[in-house]
């Protein structure tokens, strides 16, 4: 009966003061809100790189330039980039039975432009295989095909976003597009892919590969990709294509990875950077136990001789301490389930533009987060309220 009756009596404290607990709870509410957020924002990201590399196959190596630690030291390489064409058609030469397809990939932001209107844009230098690989279709228009690789022709697919910020209400199949200042001509519009963690996926122009090598004037490659005969056949198309490519590089200039390697990699270097994000979102939640703090050592002072009056007729210190720890918890988690919820409407509007995600364990991330900063900054305010004498209390004006 004494913990409900202390419940109770926090409860009414909270009540009477309503506008002054909201206030109390806002930082809170944004902090926790802010949280949910970031975190949704973080694992939607996963969640659709994930997605991408499962369309792969497990049957796929990526050999990318310098070296990537695998595992907990994982990171990006730290070296210049030394794959070049010359090493994709060496590979092409010597695949055998092992190897079923060798896939070099281009890609840089370059300036695309149509009749005085231009944009900043992804430009993707591939094989036709890419699309099926990916299972990527056009919406509108047809895309490239192996003929258009092998003799070079200006040919452009381009993303939903591109198009429509370049052609407006036109249909662009059949009209020209400059990359750099070269002319090519569209011939399909892909399907929408969405926004992945503030990245239009849709705001792309893809060409064929030999295309792009004649436009970017490099031999460089940004990765190749090869497909093997099957899962079990892996380990030994690994050692194949390290041999092949130590014949030109060191070991320190590439790195082979099977699919579970670098999706693993990728998945946490994002935890890495969503948890620092969620981290800063979570200064907010201090700023609010700052708060919580202050309100609960003002109220202390106007309650002085309430809490005399409890002592004097037999109220312990513990029962006064109890009652305005479990205030400042109150307020907290009041402040936090306000802002789980916030959080859930944010995401859910959000998710039109970028894929979001909210995890389980985020939500009770989040709710013992705030419970923990009630209770913390609970304490003092509670301590001097429980350590005040009676009489001194009873004659406080």
């Amino acid at each position: 009966m004494e913990i409900i009756e202390t419940l109770r009596l926090a409860l009414e404290a909270v009540r009477i003061n309503k506008l002054r607990s909201a206030l109390t709870a806002l930082g809170i509410i944004i902090g926790v809100a802010a949280i949910i957020l970031l975190i949704s924002i973080g694992s939607g990201l996963q969640k659709y790189i994930s997605s991408q590399f499962e369309k792969l196959g497990t049957n796929t190596i990526f050999i990318l330039p310098g070296k990537i630690q695998v595992g907990p030291q994982g990171g990006p390489p730290r070296t210049v980039n030394k794959l070049t064409f010359r090493l994709s058609e060496k590979l092409e030469k010597e695949k055998g039975d092992l190897i079923t397809d060798v896939s070099p990939f281009i890609e840089l932001n370059i300036t695309a432009s149509n009749r005085g209107k231009s944009k900043i844009t992804t430009m993707a230098g591939t094989r036709s295989s890419y699309f099926a690989n990916l299972d990527i279709k056009t919406e509108t228009g047809r895309i490239f095909t192996d003929n258009d690789n092998k003799a070079s022709r200006k040919v452009a697919v381009v993303g939903q976003t591109l198009a429509n910020d370049l052609y407006q209400n036109q249909n662009p199949v059949g009209k020209t597009i400059s990359l750099s200042n070269k002319t090519f001509t569209v011939i399909g519009i892909l399907e929408p892919q969405g926004n992945v963690g503030g990245i239009d996926i849709d705001n792309q122009v893809l060409i064929p590969l030999n295309s792009a090598r004649v436009l970017t004037g490099t031999d460089q490659v940004n990765s190749i990709l090869v497909k093997t005969a099957s899962q079990e056949t892996l380990p030994q198309t690994k050692e194949q294509v390290k041999k092949i490519l130590l014949r030109t590089l060191s070991e320190d200039d590439f790195s082979i990875l099977t699919q579970e390697q670098l999706l693993s990699t990728i998945l946490q270097i994002l935890g890495v950077l969503t948890f620092a994000l969620g981290g800063i979102a979570a200064i907010s939640l201090i700023v609010g136990g700052v708060g919580i703090s202050n309100i609960m050592l003002v109220s202390v002072t106007e309650r002085t001789r309430e809490i005399g009056l409890r002592k004097a007729v037999g109220a312990r210190p513990k029962d006064i301490l109890s009652q305005f720890l479990i205030e400042a918890v109150i307020l907290s988690l009041l402040g936090g389930t306000v802002g789980i919820l916030l959080g859930f409407v944010g995401s859910i509007a959000l998710s039109r533009f970028v894929q979001t995600s909210v995890p389980v364990w985020a939500v009770f991330l989040a709710f013992g987060f705030s419970s923990l900063v009630g209770i913390i900054f609970g304490v003092a305010p509670a301590i001097r309220a429980a350590r005040l004498e009676p009489i001194v209390a009873l004659r406080h004006e």
